[in-house]
């Protein structure tokens, strides 16, 4: 039986669809009937919530909690259904860690029920029944520089009654990054439900208290704004579904929301000093791309990105933004008068082929609000590295050992369900992966051959932007024909590219672990594969799907067992040890990422 997907359908619908294109929908307007095609949130005020501030424990040993719980995204909303990490009713604690000092995070799967449950597409990876109400979990530190057992595998599942120690080196320069689930084929199902949080890693100079060497805001200048879009129900209720045209319980292929979810609360108000703020801002939305602004068109500093600080900051008015990926601003509310408020919005239109079916662009996130008390009155940094008492410069970015080609793309067949994405035009459990080896620097030119834009993640390691250029997909295609899915295909785009290099945005100019590729296009990235005895530990070495078993009766507990029962509770569901090996790369919009645009990839010697 055939899948029927909204990607599948998206080529044939009619062109009277394009009329709605022309305008997006008001803030507070009920639901849109000239676009029946998509589901609404029901009308709603903007900025009668306050923006949440998310609690900052500081430890080097943690006990996060996946459990089911009720939250209220809006004070017209009852609470709905979600997952949370620890105490909280939707989301997670930001964590905070300090370079040099392990992080401990003994994680235990502790849900009962789950918001989607009906919405599992049991057809993907293996997923069966069971796996609606025994749910398959798996915590990943996104942008952490972590040994293989410990980055949360896809493949590396806790039910509930189990769970895993995650141990983080945190061996890297402080930066930004966040822990999601990322369990094999229901990480856009975990992760919109509420299974997301930050993670902050300070180091000697970017230290996080007001005596920072760098003289940046601290303590309450310093904020983190977890950035989502939703379609919620008048019950208080997500949909993960954005379109009647999927079928409920079948892969839809990313859902465009039509509210901005910040810290939780659908378009809140944030009260601030007048004065400098350090504003951390984090893409965990599952399907769009960004163009950040505020309201007024003031500019601000961008100061870092998912790898860390730049070298000096970034004069902008804009920043774009995709899935995964992480901005460190610096915000001068001080240009306020008592009283003015500035928006948060978004420019970037929705994706060509949600497009398609009336989806158009989710225009804002929040509102600040200026008080009368005066906040940190410091100066913007001249450089964030290089000289006395800053960290090393970022540097020229390094010459390529090897150029590697991959692809993006949206095959299609009589022979499978008929819409799937895809890496290299094979499927999760191929075989035929990459194997850069440690130690040497590669060049690696991501092909997308789809009208829409994907952003790559690379787990383990960080890299540098060489730049994009937009090629001639149709003459590529012809030349290099995409064969069946299975067979690896990794065209050379360099023959059909039609623009020169146009090199990184100028807040690129750092380490990156999450790059949007842009449609019809090659993205060309500068990766360095680093070697065990520069890690710590050995980045290709094989471990064990082994997780520990806890009895969700008995609060304060600790491990009472190993080893990942079936559903007999005895034996191990999934092999011995040592069957998982290396790491992950994979499109950061979920719903791609679940099927099939994920790939496993090792480094060797």
């Amino acid at each position: 039986m055939q899948r029927l997907s909204r990607r599948t359908l998206l080529a044939g619908l009619a062109v009277g669809t394009g009329a709605v294109l022309l305008g997006g929908r008001a803030l507070a307007d009920g639901p849109d009937i000239t676009r029946p095609l998509l589901f609404h949130s029901p009308r709603l005020e903007p900025f009668v919530d306050e923006l949440p501030i998310i609690p900052r424990p500081d430890s080097t040993s943690y006990r996060i909690d996946a459990v089911s719980a009720r939250h209220s995204f809006h004070r017209d909303l009852p609470a709905g259904p979600t997952l949370a990490y620890g105490d909280s009713t939707y989301g997670g604690p930001t964590l905070v860690a300090h370079k040099g000092q392990e992080t401990s995070v003994e994680y235990r799967n502790a849900i009962d029920t789950h918001p989607f449950a009906a919405d599992f597409d049991t057809t993907l990876h293996g997923l069966s029944e069971r796996d609606r109400t025994d749910v398959p979990t798996s915590m990943h530190l996104h942008g952490g520089v972590t040994p293989p057992e410990f980055d949360g595998n896809p493949e590396q599942i806790s039910r509930p009654g189990q769970g895993y120690t995650y141990r983080f080196p945190n061996r890297q320069d402080a930066t930004t990054m966040w822990y999601h689930d990322h369990a094999m084929a229901v990480t856009r199902l975990n992760a919109y439900a509420g299974l997301a949080g930050m993670y902050l890693l300070r180091d000697e100079y970017d230290t996080g208290d007001r005596r920072n060497p760098l003289g940046l805001p601290s303590g309450e200048f310093e904020l983190e704004l977890v950035l989502q879009e939703k379609i919620v129900n008048s019950d208080g209720s997500q949909s993960i579904r954005s379109t009647p045209i999927v079928p409920q319980g079948r892969w839809e292929g990313g859902a465009v929301g039509d509210v901005g979810v910040v810290n939780g609360k659908i378009w809140p108000e944030a009260r601030v000093a007048r004065g400098l703020y350090r504003v951390r801002l984090l893409n965990a939305a599952s399907f769009s791309v960004w163009d950040l602004h505020f309201s007024n068109g003031m500019p601000f500093w961008v100061i870092g990105m998912e790898g860390g600080l730049l070298d000096a900051p970034v004069h902008t008015t804009r920043v774009r933004l995709s899935p995964g990926e992480r901005v460190d601003l610096l915000v001068d509310f001080g240009v306020l008068e008592p009283g003015d408020t500035v928006e948060l919005r978004n420019s970037e239109p929705a994706a060509p082929q949600a497009a398609q079916i009336g989806a158009v662009l989710m225009p804002l996130f929040m509102r600040f609000r200026a008080e009368y008390a005066r906040g940190f009155t410091g100066p913007v940094p001249d450089r964030l590295r290089g000289g006395p008492g800053l960290p090393p410069v970022v540097g020229p970015i390094p010459t390529p050992q090897n150029v590697r080609n991959v692809s993006l793309s949206q095959p299609s067949e009589v022979r499978i369900p008929p819409s799937i994405m895809s890496l290299n035009n094979l499927m999760y459990h191929s075989t035929d992966i990459e194997m850069p080896r440690q130690g040497t620097v590669e060049q690696w030119n991501i092909v997308n051959a789809t009208p829409d834009p994907h952003p790559i993640h690379l787990h383990l390691v960080h890299f540098r932007v060489l730049g994009r250029q937009a090629i001639n997909t149709l003459a590529m295609c012809a030349r290099q024909p995409q064969p069946p899915i299975g067979l690896k295909w990794t065209p050379d785009a360099d023959p059909f590219v039609v623009e020169p290099l146009r090199g990184p945005e100028p807040w690129e100019t750092g380490y990156k672990d999450t790059v949007i590729c842009n449609p019809n296009s090659v993205t060309r990235v500068i990766a360095y594969f680093p070697t065990a005895d520069e890690l710590g530990f050995d980045p290709d070495t094989t471990f064990s799907r082994e997780v520990h078993t806890f009895d969700p009766h008995r609060a304060g507990h600790h491990a009472v067992g190993h080893g990942d029962h079936g559903p007999d509770g005895h034996g191990t569901e999934h092999g011995s040890h040592g069957d998982l090996q290396g790491y992950v790369w994979h499109c950061h919009i979920l719903d791609h990422e679940d099927h099939d645009m994920m790939l496993k990839y090792r480094t060797v010697t």
